[in-house]
């Protein structure tokens, strides 16, 4: 669906509205405010508190480099302390810190990017928030199917998760819809963001013999990696033309501050947040960054407009039939042709976690 609420909403404001130049906000980052994801961040809050009429500066607490473990509960707690009505935490590890701080400080809003262990069930001052990246992500494969002569794709993969898995099948898949014989190896980091393994992945691909490189990881290494050995990337967080003109094709990215303008609103005018909040592509919530005009195949633009409208109006599904999987546990996913998986159905937490026939997953 294209709504961005689920129905786990909450139904209770969450107070009775903080005046735009009283409000306080926490931003926790997973690693240095200058890496391209923690930056989108810092960008989509900024735009969110210019359009609410905040000033960022001096009205958001941004604490950086907080990493997934007890870090993360000094941070917020030091959040807590500068007097923050909301934190908003941006990393798939930080959720258990906010999830345990949030029952004792009630009149303070915990919203989580990633989020998926569920105290929004039953507390109405935690939320999640995501977009459908992997709609970006489809129609960024496009590129990617087009473009590779090999018809072989690479992906250098942070973690096994849903949240990248999904990602990963949606770029394939989308890179599958005009380039039937394309197949895809996914190597994995097993860190959000370390640039020696990212651009280590990204050559090990491209000695597999795959010459259009994506990625989800937070570093700019495997975009830089396909232009110093001469193939292609699709990008991730940020556009990667200014790092590797030569070889970036376009990037998936999310707009963060989608969500942010619209929490800060809820704030201020004393309305709930949604528990459970995950924008489209058709709204906004996820783009791609300006496509790289010479080198991209012909037809690139006019296939991805066209996927793009069919996910706007229903009539392209991304997880579409016929499509076999199995996943970690050996469950199989067998959808006939004009069936399909419906991803974020019941909130922003991705759940597809299947690996795909054609996706060859080598480390």
């Amino acid at each position: 669906d294209a709504d961005t609420t689920a129905d786990s909403s909450s139904d209770t404001a969450a107070a009775t509205g903080i005046a735009a130049d009283k409000l306080k906000v926490g931003l926790i980052l997973v690693g240095e405010a200058a890496d391209a994801y923690n930056k989108n961040h810092i960008d989509g809050m900024r735009e969110a508190c210019q359009k609410n009429g905040m000033d960022y500066d001096s009205q958001v607490v941004v604490k950086a480099n907080i990493t997934e473990d007890s870090t993360c509960a000094d941070a917020i707690n030091e959040l807590l302390d500068a007097g923050c009505n909301a934190i908003f935490a941006d990393s798939f590890g930080h959720e258990q810190y906010m999830e345990e701080a949030a029952p004792d400080h009630p009149d303070v809003q915990f919203c989580h990017a990633t989020g998926y262990q569920g105290a929004t069930d039953t507390l109405d001052n935690t939320h999640n928030y995501f977009a459908k990246i992997f709609e970006a992500r489809y129609l960024a494969g496009i590129a990617a199917g087009l473009k590779t002569e090999t018809n072989k794709l690479g992906y250098v993969a942070a973690k096994p998760f849903a949240e990248v898995i999904y990602g990963y099948t949606a770029f394939y898949l989308g890179a599958k819809s005009v380039n039937p014989d394309v197949t895809m190896y996914v190597n994995y980091t097993n860190e959000w963001s370390d640039a020696t393994k990212e651009a280590t992945n990204a050559k090990a691909l491209i000695d597999q013999g795959c010459d259009v490189i994506s990625q989800h990881s937070d570093t700019s290494a495997p975009a830089t990696t396909a232009q110093n050995n001469g193939v292609f990337a699709v990008g991730y967080n940020d556009d990667m033309i200014p790092v590797a003109p030569d070889a970036a094709l376009v990037s998936a990215r999310v707009n963060w501050g989608a969500y942010y303008e619209y929490a800060l609103k809820c704030l201020i005018d004393g309305e709930a947040i949604d528990q459970d909040w995950c924008g489209s592509y058709a709204e906004g919530a996820c783009y791609l960054s300006p496509f790289n005009d010479a080198i991209i195949a012909d037809g690139t633009k006019e296939a991805i407009e066209k996927a793009a409208a069919g996910l706007a109006d229903g009539s392209v599904q991304v997880f579409a039939g016929p499509l076999h999987g199995k996943d970690a546990d050996g469950n199989e996913l067998n959808l006939a042709e004009g069936e399909y998986y419906k991803e974020n159905e019941k909130g922003s937490s991705p759940t597809f976690t299947y690996i795909v026939d054609g996706v060859t997953v080598l480390s």
